[in-house]
């Protein structure tokens, strides 16, 4: 029996943020993991969900008339009770504001890669192709590397982004030889902390990027989110910067702190046991955390050498 696609719950056309050039991203849903801060947090469940924003509500009604469930309420705004809602989206196609939004949708392969298709000239223009990101795409192997493999027939550049939780064997097989490039998310190397804000141990992501680092080298790009007192500290930089420099890395991106999970979470009902930052750190603050990290890689490259 063939597998059903999984999930994808957005398709951003022209984007420039997600490895070279211009490039389509597709965001599939599910993942091992659940980092307090994701900016994505709609992306961690694999099921298809439901999004409430009563800001946008007018009160008109028109949910509440056709759910089924009778999970919907305007008392005293809009609100769902998601005890009762099984997602089938029909209030969502009758609200005439967005107010409900259903996040995710299957996309039959062939139907996802004549969307990728449609921007090839822009890929060949300016040395982008395809990204795959999530959620964590590598939990969808099958239709990934598939995916992968069709886009690389047509000779366009393909990535995806990973926090490194996979089946290193399938991976290999599957997914390597058809990706161009790695972008490996980094968080912490003390698997205490790494539990703690992700709710997993980070055991198998270690061991995955040093696989990655002698079979694919210069095709992983390792990154690290600067979540303020999270991951953004002198000591979580210091020792990310000694593991890296083990394995002969020079480069690493560090991201800014994106705080838009914030609002999605409250929007899907999602609650955390941990607070977040509402904001990214300062200029200053963060420019003098990425200098602190150039220097401790450049110091233990220099000791390995």
């Amino acid at each position: 029996m063939t597998e059903p696609p999984p999930l994808i719950f957005a398709i951003h056309r022209f984007a420039l943020d997600d490895g070279p050039g211009i490039r389509t991203t597709v965001f599939l849903k599910g993942c091992p993991l659940s980092c307090i801060w994701c900016h994505n947090p709609e992306s961690m469940s694999p099921g298809r969900q439901m999004a409430v924003y009563p800001d946008l509500c007018i009160l008109c009604g028109s949910c509440r008339l056709v759910c089924p469930e009778e999970a919907l309420s305007a008392s005293p705004v809009l609100q769902i009770d998601r005890n009762l809602c099984n997602a089938c989206g029909l209030c969502a196609e009758n609200c005439p504001t967005t107010a409900i939004r259903a996040i995710g949708k299957e996309y039959p392969l062939d139907e996802l890669l004549e969307i990728l298709r449609r921007d090839q000239h822009f890929y060949e223009a300016s040395g982008g192709g395809v990204t795959f990101s999530g959620g964590e795409p590598t939990l969808h192997l099958n239709y990934l590397g598939d995916a992968l493999k069709e886009l690389k027939k047509e000779a366009i550049s393909t990535a995806i982004q990973t926090c490194g939780i996979f089946n290193y064997e399938d991976f290999s097989q599957k997914v390597l030889p058809y990706v161009d490039l790695i972008m490996f998310d980094l968080k912490f190397i003390d698997p205490a902390r790494h539990r703690r804000y992700t709710g997993k141990d980070n055991a198998v992501i270690l061991e995955n990027f040093r696989c990655l680092a002698k079979e694919a080298g210069n095709r992983v790009l390792p990154r690290v989110p600067l979540v303020p007192g999270r991951t953004a500290t002198k000591d979580n930089l210091r020792k990310i910067a000694s593991f890296l420099a083990d394995l002969g890395y020079k480069r690493c991106d560090l991201l800014t702190y994106n705080p838009a999970g914030i609002e999605k979470r409250r929007a899907i009902g999602l609650k955390s046991s941990l607070s977040l930052p509402d904001s990214p750190l300062g200029r200053e603050e963060e420019e003098k955390l990425r200098k602190y990290f150039r220097e401790q890689l450049s110091k233990y490259i220099g000791t390995a050498a």
